[in-house]
């Protein structure tokens, strides 16, 4: 089969790889129909995250056919069409029994793309099976609910229920890229005042107002001073980070009313400073986190139901060989307009969406 390689920072290639199979009794191997490129990958690729090995087949958020199970997977079988999260669980050890399975500590967690070879090929074995691939409903096509494997569950579970949005808050979100949008989107389920969307670049904000933003700012332009004129000098009670640059967190603080919440769910890769000189006084609430997708089967129900406006969020759409050209797209989205690739499912050629 082919995958997508990681071999070291800035090499990488869609190239002939083993086949997977199953090792494990609670394993499945999936045929991946749809695939999409994460930020993360991104950073990967960068060489800012050292525990990916040269050789890694890159990727962690699938939808396609289980073709073979472990004797002792018990929720799938052979045929049926699943999500493969991006988190996969034990079910066992401490953290899973408390639906952090982000932090799994019998082997899971984020291991897709990470610590073994991950989805973005032909097939993918997937570890622990009964808790980390999802039967998927016949109402929700695959270019939507491979968004359900990572941005929407991250965006919900590490932005809005971190950062405990209510009926009536004023919610700022710092980036509009895919997470932000995101957050933007599954922030209104909970009936905010306004959401407010802040990045530099036109077209995200434009997207950002497509997807509910009441306002929108340009980050190099004072946006705490929007946020305070449109709280009458309160600021935000909550405020989501979706970049992961040192900069945007520490606006973010500057944005945060007295008693609010800064969700940061951003992936950084260098130190920001925490002003506690200014924050100590303030009852301020600070949140990290890696997403545990224990909110996914909601999510799913949402999608079904056409609650979750998933195909906003996708600009591009490729088929599954063309894995070098989408990685081009995502990687330069300030000249392409990228927010989310899709590639495989029923397209055959490149259809970039627009963004008007």
């Amino acid at each position: 089969m082919k995958g997508y390689v990681f071999h070291g920072p800035g090499q990488s290639a869609w190239e002939e790889v083993p086949d997977p199979d199953v090792k494990e009794p609670t394993d499945a191997v999936v045929r991946v129909d749809t695939v999409t490129i994460c930020g993360t990958d991104l950073h990967i690729l960068k060489g800012d995250v050292p525990e990916v090995r040269p050789g890694t087949v890159l990727g962690h958020e699938a939808v396609g056919e289980v073709v073979e199970v472990g004797a002792d997977v018990r929720t799938v079988r052979p045929g049926d069409r699943v999500l493969v999260s991006c988190i996969t669980a034990c079910g066992r050890c401490r953290y899973c029994r408390e639906a952090m399975y982000g932090q799994c500590l019998g082997g899971g967690g984020w291991i897709l793309g990470h610590r073994i070879d991950g989805t973005q090929a032909e097939f993918v074995r997937v570890p622990f099976a009964d808790l980390s691939v999802h039967a998927l409903p016949a109402a929700v096509a695959s270019g939507d609910a491979v968004l359900l494997a990572d941005i929407l569950p991250t965006a919900y579970e590490v932005g809005v229920l971190n950062g405990r949005v209510r009926p009536g808050d004023t919610v700022a979100v710092v980036g509009a890229g895919p997470i932000g949008l995101a957050a933007i989107a599954t922030a209104h389920l909970f009936a905010p005042e306004r959401v407010i969307a802040v990045d530099v670049a036109p077209a995200r904000l434009e997207a950002a107002r497509r997807l509910g933003a009441e306002a929108v700012a340009d980050a190099r332009e004072a946006p705490e001073q929007l946020v305070a004129d449109l709280t009458g000098g309160l600021g935000a009670d909550v405020v989501v980070e979706a970049v992961g640059l040192p900069e945007t967190f520490e606006v973010c603080t500057r944005m945060v009313r007295p008693g609010g919440h800064v969700a940061n769910v951003g992936v950084h890769g260098k130190p920001a400073t925490l002003h506690l000189e200014e924050l100590w006084i303030k009852n301020v609430t600070i949140t990290t986190g890696l997403v545990d997708t224990y909110s996914t089967p909601t999510l799913l129900k949402m999608a079904a139901a056409g609650r979750l406006p998933t195909s906003e969020l996708v600009t591009h759409t490729f088929p599954l060989e063309r894995m070098e050209e989408a990685y081009d797209v995502f990687a330069h989205a300030a000249e392409t307009g990228a927010l989310k690739v899709v590639l495989g499912g029923p397209q055959h050629e490149v259809v970039p969406v627009s963004m008007a």
